[in-house]
């Protein structure tokens, strides 16, 4: 057999994250041989967890990570999942250098499992006036599909990941195929009765999230159970009680025979034939050597990341792509977008103070997106939903050591109520908002280094302003004291929601991708993670990718055995 016979698959997946890991699952549940590159190191299940059953007195520096090793963190550790406990699943500076023209945190997770490893689990479903957003104010493009398109895939994959939540019956917030909910505490619940009352359009409900309230069969067949309410999911949970690559999709996919790892494989360019007109294979870069090697395969799945896919794609050149990868039209790279979380608001509550809360939960209270929805209300375009949590701790614990600290653990005297909401606006998709590679500078591994432009603007500075003020008036409404509203500074990509730069669209000449996540001029690549997306909604975007990629998997199936790619 030659290297080049060895080196052939059915398929090819790059990265094997939230949306990698599903096009692993899909495509080899399919029965095509597939091929999963990641360029860090593998992450089994259970055993590669070395923190999640640590008590605190278990860490040598009480959870904070040293002085000198933060400082090859410079970048994650501004990410509040940053402590001693986690570092080992966050990415080194040096790993990857890149050019902030705008100041930029690139959170990376160079790991079998990525990021699904680390992410916050909510996962609303979007509706159709996400998907219609673009055509209504005219910024970005058209999306190419519509909520009826996506709407049985999201209960494809709901069922298999497992959802907690309610059927809430909101036309913002589409209802899916939930399993149990958790609870709003007694003040979280106050505080919804109060904006019912007050207003129409604004409620508080539980978060779904990806987290087994209860583990039905479909769970336990891939080896999970149910959500232990540890609240320490960042650590790897060894239940498998959340949703992530590493207990989930990876494993769906190792019981078919199909899946072959190919662990510190950095994408380096996807090759393209001219004579055949597609894609052939993908370039890679051996972490360990340094050296490059190829891989071959008839179908292309590209799940690196935003930021990476589109470095992956920019650097994918040749004759007929002398500027990326099917890049025709021009916009690869262009119109990025992200979350804005630079919202926060907290304040006191001294009601219900014959209630505590007991316990933890995975989750938190979550109030929908109530700016913009049904005309255009405000002097900012789109808007934002929140998420909101409100709890008792014992009175000034927080101060104390040692034997005080000790005796009002046992006096529980507690004080009021603690409410926190955190804002997560939408951010609109600009021409200017771009990641393009750098001419000469180059990473330790001789691949061009990105150069990030992307950063807030007006329309960002007006939402932060309507979120303090909208919240400083429910609060008041509500009781609460003591509100301070707050700007948390956090930069665009620290957030872990970057979108963009290879936007579906129904027009090749402003889009890189159609309906089914399917390059325009290259067919048999797919693009199916955050860098899809053509708008960024309010609702947290990892539910939509892993109904996409379902959806782009089943496409593909279909047209290979029509004979399309």
């Amino acid at each position: 057999m030659s290297v080049k016979d060895k080196n052939t698959f059915d398929a090819i997946v790059i990265g094997s994250g939230i949306s990698g890991g599903w096009s692993a699952k899909e495509l080899t549940e399919k029965g095509l041989k597939t091929l999963l590159l990641d360029r860090g190191r593998d992450v089994k299940h259970v055993t590669d967890y070395p923190t999640a059953m640590h008590n605190p007195w278990n860490f040598p520096h009480g959870g904070q990570v040293p002085l000198e090793l933060r400082k090859e963190y410079k970048i994650a550790s501004k990410n509040f999942i940053f402590t001693e406990a986690t570092s080992h699943f966050l990415t080194k500076d040096e790993e990857q250098a890149y050019i902030q023209e705008k100041p930029y945190d690139w959170i990376r997770a160079y790991h079998v499992g990525g990021r699904s490893l680390l992410w916050g689990r909510h996962t609303q479903r979007w509706s159709d006036f996400d998907f219609t957003g673009p055509a209504r104010d005219g910024f970005a493009v058209d999306w190419p599909i519509r909520y009826k398109d996506v709407a049985p895939w999201y209960s494809y994959v709901e069922k298999f990941v497992g959802i907690s939540g309610n059927k809430d019956g909101l036309e913002t917030l589409p209802d899916g195929d939930f399993i149990k909910p958790y609870e709003l505490s007694c003040v979280e619940k106050h505080f919804g009765q109060v904006l019912k009352n007050k207003y129409t359009d604004r409620h508080v409900i539980i978060a779904r999230t990806a987290n087994l309230s209860q583990a039905d069969k479909i769970h336990m067949s891939v080896g999970r159970s149910q959500c232990q309410n540890r609240t320490l999911c960042e650590r790897g949970c060894p239940y498998g009680g959340y949703f992530s690559s590493n207990s989930a999709t990876l494993p769906a996919a190792y019981k078919t025979g199909n899946l072959t790892l190919k662990t510190y494989a950095i994408a380096h360019s996807i090759i393209y034939d001219e004579k055949k007109n597609k894609a052939i294979g993908v370039r890679v870069v051996n972490a360990l050597t340094h050296e490059m090697e190829e891989y071959f395969a008839s179908i292309i799945f590209v799940n690196a990341s935003p930021l990476a896919t589109n470095l992956i794609l920019l650097n994918s050149i040749s004759s007929r792509f002398p500027n990326g990868l099917g890049n025709d039209s021009g916009i690869l790279g262009t119109h990025m977008a992200f979350h804005s979380y630079r919202g926060r608001i907290t304040a006191e509550y001294d009601g219900d103070l014959a209630y505590k809360t007991e316990g933890k939960r995975p989750t938190s209270g979550y109030i929908p997106r109530f700016r913009n929805v049904y005309q255009q209300e405000t002097d900012f375009l789109r808007g934002y939903a929140s998420n909101l949590s409100a709890s008792r701790v014992i009175e000034n614990a927080k101060d104390l050591v040692g034997e005080s600290l000790k005796q009002s653990l046992l006096a529980q005297k507690l004080g009021n109520w603690h409410i926190n909401v955190g804002m997560m606006g939408e951010t609109i998709p600009k021409a200017h908002s771009t990641i393009r590679l750098d001419k000469q500078l180059k990473d330790k591994y001789g691949i061009p280094q990105l150069r990030v432009s992307v950063g807030y603007d007006e329309n960002d500075e007006k939402m932060l302003k309507d979120f303090h003020q909208q919240f400083t008036e429910m609060y008041e409404a509500a009781g609460f004291k003591n509100i301070q509203p707050i700007d948390t500074k956090r930069l665009p990509g620290n957030e872990n929601h970057e979108m963009g730069g290879v936007r579906m669209g129904k027009d090749p000449k402003t889009s890189m991708l159609n309906a089914f996540n399917q390059m325009h001029h290259c067919k048999n690549v797919f693009v199916t993670d955050g860098s899809c997306m053509t708008s960024t909604s309010t609702q947290n975007p990892s539910l939509t990718y892993m109904a996409l990629t379902a959806r782009a998997v089943d496409y593909a199936i279909r047209e290979k055995k029509k004979r399309n790619l």
